[in-house]
């Protein structure tokens, strides 16, 4: 599957010091990412994509958008970045929405896709190196179930003997979200976990293998034909393409729990290694105070706004006003204030002398590599911005290094 065009980036000379620091959500707290710069070796991205039927929502905005921000610092201190992002084409929402409005379901997700395709262009979102779908991945998915057959059973039901993953096999379960059992057990009730099916060993086992439904797509494989389950793709994607102990797994922070712990130990099981060695999340985005979801029909799309004339590096700006760790919600005041800033940063860099831009440099730096800090990084600009506006400056190139700072490190293109 192919990703979208990859924006050119304005070259600022690297600088490997201060290392990029960001919350480690297993470890609960603060942590260097990315190897050293001068080891050759690259660092290794997997943020979990979308499933395809309501592209592209703010809170999927704002989870590539955070991780673009890692993607850019970890390029600006020198090194390769190796990301690797999934497209969940074949999952049960998508067939359910695909029968309640009549679509095909292939035609939907290639539909959906490329709309995601086009509003990651228009926010200026690197893409990754490799995009893959969960169906040109069922190869993976059943090689790698096969290195697991100790970790593997049937469920004892005539009519649909999924097979499933024995969480107990991976001595970590449980050190990603490090959640009780009763709270996973809820969550994994309420985020597509079935702990009360009759026949599995443990509540908290996964579903790695759907087998054929009738009118569900299906392929075949060693283990009858069927589908993957939807931990079990990341799982086998992330570890065909970055190998064992990836640097990062990222996504929102819903996936915590179940997947990124199901994924966690999976990949411990197939490897004897962790799968990753930092789990990083973004928050989630409501709307004017309210869970921003598809069920209360709340869902800001980038499309829609995008529709209407807004400018995407607004839309990115308002997404870079808040901290990526944290809950908040998408309002028009929000987008408005982003707008206004937008405006006073094309001025700025449009003037024919400003302030030096060094020390703006420096921050907004330091700012990316203190858990990517976009805030700051903004306040950073707006200082520089502002000052120039107000005071006769002697740089005649000093905009110029502005707009390729914001745009190569915080994807504004001004």
């Amino acid at each position: 599957m192919q990703a979208w065009s990859t924006p050119s980036v304005p070259t600022l000379l690297p600088v490997a010091e201060p290392p990029v620091l960001v919350h480690d959500s297993a470890r609960g707290g603060l942590t260097e990412v990315g190897p050293t710069p001068g080891s050759g070796a690259s660092a290794r991205l997997y943020v979990c994509g979308i499933t395809p039927y309501d592209a592209t929502h703010m809170g999927h905005a704002n989870t590539y958008v955070a991780f673009d921000l890692l993607h850019r610092t970890w390029l600006d201190r020198g090194l390769d970045v190796h990301y690797v992002q999934n497209v969940t084409d074949v999952d049960d929402p998508l067939l359910e929405r695909a029968t309640r409005t009549g679509v095909d379901w292939e035609q939907l997700a290639r539909e959906q896709t490329q709309l995601f395709r086009d509003d990651m262009t228009a926010l200026n979102v690197l893409p990754p190196r490799d995009y893959v779908g969960a169906v040109e991945s069922i190869p993976l998915v059943t090689d790698l179930l096969q290195t697991v057959p100790h970790a593997l059973y049937q469920v004892e039901d005539a009519e649909h003997p999924d097979w499933y993953f024995a969480v107990g096999e991976a001595s970590s379960f449980g050190s990603v979200s490090g959640l009780d059992t009763a709270t996973m057990h809820t969550l994994f009730a309420e985020r597509g976990g079935d702990p009360d099916r009759p026949g599995k060993k443990d509540p908290l086992d996964c579903l790695v293998w759907r087998t054929a439904r009738d009118g569900e797509p299906s392929w075949p494989s060693p283990f009858g034909p069927g589908r993957p389950g939807w931990h079990i793709e990341c799982t086998a994607i992330a570890h065909h393409l970055l190998g064992a102990e990836i640097d990062v797994q990222g996504g929102g922070s819903d996936l915590v729990f179940p997947h990124h712990e199901m994924c966690a130990a999976e990949g411990e099981v197939a490897t004897g290694r962790p799968f990753a060695q930092h789990y990083v999340h973004s928050g989630m985005v409501g709307l004017d105070g309210e869970k921003m979801s598809k069920s209360k029909g709340n869902l800001v799309l980038v499309s829609t706004l995008r529709a209407q004339g807004v400018d995407p590096m607004a839309i990115r700006l308002a997404l870079l006003s808040r901290h990526y760790r944290s809950d908040w919600s998408w309002s028009e005041e929000l987008l408005t204030e982003a707008q206004d800033r937008l405006a006073r940063w094309r001025h700025a860099c449009a003037l024919d002398a400003a302030l030096g831009a060094e020390e703006t440099i420096a921050e907004v730096r330091r700012a990316l590599r203190d858990d990517l800090d976009a805030p700051a990084a903004l306040g950073a600009v707006d200082a520089w911005a502002g000052a120039s506006a107000s005071i006769d400056g002697d740089d005649a190139e000093a905009g110029a290094t502005v707009a390729r700072l914001v745009d190569a490190l915080l994807g504004v293109r001004l």
